[in-house]
């Protein structure tokens, strides 16, 4: 009788002293919750609000470009390997009175700037038209006629840049200000002195 007692107590060691070790050796101890926590309804619980159309947002379909910009004339830059045409604004040509003014003068503004392009719209050329927007939220396109280095353009804009004109402006930039009135036949004169200098050169 006591041989069966002892084997009884000995198996009841082993199974308990097994499941010890299976679960760890250790009991975790229980975590403490506060009373707020405990009030508190978990997040999963909580019903999602109804759709409301009025206040829903759409997802933007113009895209917005970051980075560096890279210049290519006094009214076009690149940002990502795409090519932007600043909004609202004529600068001159390269080859035209102040044309290299005007895109030395927009890099001095873009340098050392991440520049934010809101895309609007492609132009004739395939370039995207952006409002394109410097670190410290000055507007390029109104940079660029502050200074004199391009005008207003208001078939786009309309005249949202013409009170930052500088005075002498559409004299100094003629070209461009023919462009905007149609008067294209100018450029070809302009165009034609100077490939006839050209040729005496």
């Amino acid at each position: 009788m006591e041989y069966d007692l002892l084997e009884f107590f000995i198996v009841v060691v082993v199974v308990f002293g097994f499941g010890f070790l299976l679960k760890g050796g250790k009991r975790r101890p229980r975590r403490q919750v506060s009373s707020t926590q405990a009030r508190r309804p978990s997040k999963a619980r909580r019903p999602l609000a109804p759709f409301d159309p009025k206040s829903a947002r759409p997802l933007p379909s113009k895209p917005t470009l970051y980075g560096r910009a890279y210049v290519v004339d006094g009214d076009t830059v690149v940002i990502q390997k795409t090519q932007v045409r600043l909004f609202g604004i004529d600068a001159p040509e390269l080859n035209h009175p102040y044309g290299q003014k005007a895109k030395w003068a927009l890099v001095s503004l873009c340098k050392g700037q991440t520049v934010r392009a809101e895309v609007i719209e492609l132009d004739s050329y395939g370039r995207g038209v952006a409002r394109c927007y410097l670190q410290d939220g000055r507007d390029l396109s109104a940079e660029m006629v502050r200074i004199g280095m391009a005008i207003d353009w208001p078939k786009f804009s309309d005249g949202k840049y013409r009170s930052l004109e500088t005075p002498d402006a559409r004299k100094k930039l003629w070209l461009a200000d023919a462009r905007q009135k149609g008067r294209m036949q100018v450029w070809e004169q302009f165009d034609t002195k100077q490939m006839a200098r050209k040729g005496k050169e």
